[in-house]
């Protein structure tokens, strides 16, 4: 998977590691136009109002965790489809188009195809059955203490691994388009996103998404129409254009190097289709809605934003094969100016100057921030509320001190967060995001499918399947070409894949019914009557608050 991501350049919020001086000029027209400062300045200002506007109505755990599951589902959708329209879709996405074509768009579709399987399978129980994570649905049917920490365990390993990438990436991409040291960006990004996180909670990581996701739809569209704009409107003659100038031709339209390694492919495809199925932060968003059927209405509207996003990301980077070469302003002898990732900030500039570039790089800034507090509000969340309330205290605990918890947590984590990026600032950290993916995949995913869908599964079930899909994922991903070879500098990986899901996914679910199937004590007979418990309890009221 990642040897494939990085092959196009892919993505910026993962492992963009360009020398200042390449991205110097991408500096000089992003950030040193007044104008485009004071645009992100403003998006930083916003984000800061909202939080402090939020953290006036956010008094108690249900504001904290879920915002008081007052949040609509068009609201919820459009904070949904944020998480997925972040700086890795819009930089890498259209960047990978720009190198190898069609891989770029079949790439994005793996995350779209992820969402029918929350819809059909696991938003409608999850909402009636949990409060606050997907933990407390595990823990609804099996031993809870156990399952809790499990759940937590390889929600706060998914984060962490998701929090490098995007906290190296942020620094980066701040580095080259704004011209601010590594340093002074990653310790930007770490007290905003603490900010967001302690004081406005669900609520202001909600709208600051919500935010994020309209101005990078506009901003994107705009830059869609005005490519078009450039071939009088017309689909066919970007295309003819882009055959006619790139270098692959017509192959830049057909399958490329990931698709025709079909084995990585399917893996990879896996990994990001049940892998989404299985990430904290998304399925918290869950328990911010009243009903299931506003539930239901969140996923909707999520699709088909980022359905719509990916055909504007689509339009953008075949432009970008048309408008940038021959530039000098963003192609030099050695490639794209401030590298791969930049490519969608140059298509900004040639279709609308460096005004509207410089919007383009605060919203993309913006996106970072809206990431990363979802991220640490979920890893938060397992803290306080299922570990240290539902399994130190065991539900005893004051609810004052549950969000003391909560915020010195949120602390907590914005510090390791900061530590990391500036540990992990010259290193190639791409397969991270990877990784995360697979774990979700392979730990959380079978086990929540299985609690919600199968009487056989037991407490010992559980906690074998999740802790083999989430051994393996992370073993064979080490094992892989890309650690074991080009990080460790192996002569050949003991695992052939770049992504683990297809074997470590197997794994956990195979765990999970071993398992369970030969588990005759009696907390595995009283975990299965669980199950009939909670089936009728999923058939009731669609709120569990």
């Amino acid at each position: 998977m990642v040897r494939l991501l990085k092959r196009a350049g892919i993505p910026a919020t993962l492992l963009v590691s360009a020398p200042a001086a390449t991205g110097a000029d991408v500096a000089a027209r992003a950030g040193g136009h007044g104008l485009s400062v004071a645009i992100f300045l403003c998006v930083i200002l916003a984000t800061v109002g909202i939080t402090a506007w939020a953290a006036r109505r956010t008094n108690t755990r249900e504001d904290l965790y879920a915002a008081g599951g007052g949040i609509g589902g068009v609201k919820n959708g459009l904070a949904l489809a944020g998480d997925y329209m972040s700086a890795a879709a819009f930089l890498g996405i259209s960047s990978m188009i720009y190198s190898v074509g069609f891989d770029g768009l079949a790439y994005a579709v793996g995350f779209v195809v992820g969402w029918p399987i929350i819809m059909f399978l696991i938003a409608e129980r999850l909402r009636r059955l949990g409060r606050f994570t997907f933990t407390d649905v595990l823990g609804y049917r099996l031993s809870e203490k156990p399952v809790r920490i499990l759940g937590a365990s390889s929600s706060l390993v998914t984060i962490a691994f998701y929090l490098i990438a995007q906290m190296v990436g942020a620094g980066q991409l701040v580095r080259l388009l704004f011209g601010l040291p590594y340093e002074v960006a990653i310790v930007l990004v770490g007290v905003l996103m603490t900010a967001y996180v302690a004081f406005g909670g669900m609520l202001a990581t909600t709208w600051v998404q919500i935010v994020k996701a309209v101005l990078l739809l506009g901003g994107a569209s705009t830059m869609a129409l005005l490519v078009l704009a450039r071939f009088g409107f017309s689909y066919d003659a970007l295309i003819d254009s882009a055959v006619g100038i790139h270098k692959a031709g017509d192959a830049i339209l057909t399958a490329g190097p990931m698709l025709k390694d079909p084995l990585n492919a399917i893996s990879l495809g896996i990994a990001l289709m049940f892998g989404t199925a299985g990430l904290p932060h998304i399925l918290m968003r869950f328990f911010t809605v009243n009903n299931v059927f506003e539930a239901r209405k969140s996923i909707v509207i999520a699709v088909s934003l980022f359905a719509l996003f990916v055909v504007l990301i689509f339009t953008i980077g075949y432009g970008a094969v048309t408008l940038l070469p021959g530039d000098a302003r963003y192609v030099g002898a050695e490639g794209v100016v401030g590298g791969n990732n930049m490519v969608a900030m140059h298509v900004a500039d040639a279709v609308g100057g460096s005004a509207f570039m410089g919007f383009m790089a605060a919203v993309a800034f913006a996106t970072i921030l809206a990431v990363v507090a979802g991220l640490t509000l979920s890893g938060a969340t397992a803290i306080s509320h299922d570990l240290y309330a539902s399994v130190f205290r065991k539900d005893r605990t004051v609810e004052r001190d549950e969000l003391l918890i909560f915020k010195s947590a949120t602390v907590g984590i914005g510090l390791v967060a900061i530590a990391l990026g500036l540990l992990f600032k010259d290193q190639n950290v791409a397969f991270m995001v990877g990784l995360a993916f697979a774990i979700a995949a392979s730990a959380n995913f079978p086990v929540l499918l299985l609690a919600m869908s199968w009487r056989g599964l037991t407490t010992r079930g559980a906690l074998v399947g999740g802790s083999v899909g989430l051994g393996s994922a992370v073993a064979l991903t080490v094992a892989g070409p890309t650690v074991w070879v080009k990080t460790l500098g192996n002569a050949a990986p003991l695992f052939p894949l770049d992504s683990p899901a297809i074997v470590s996914m197997s794994l956990g679910f195979l765990g999970c019914w071993l398992a369970s199937v030969t588990d005759r004590s009696a907390r595995g007979d009283a975990d299965r009557t669980g199950f009939d418990r909670m089936i009728g309890s999923a058939s009731g009221p669609s709120s569990a608050r």
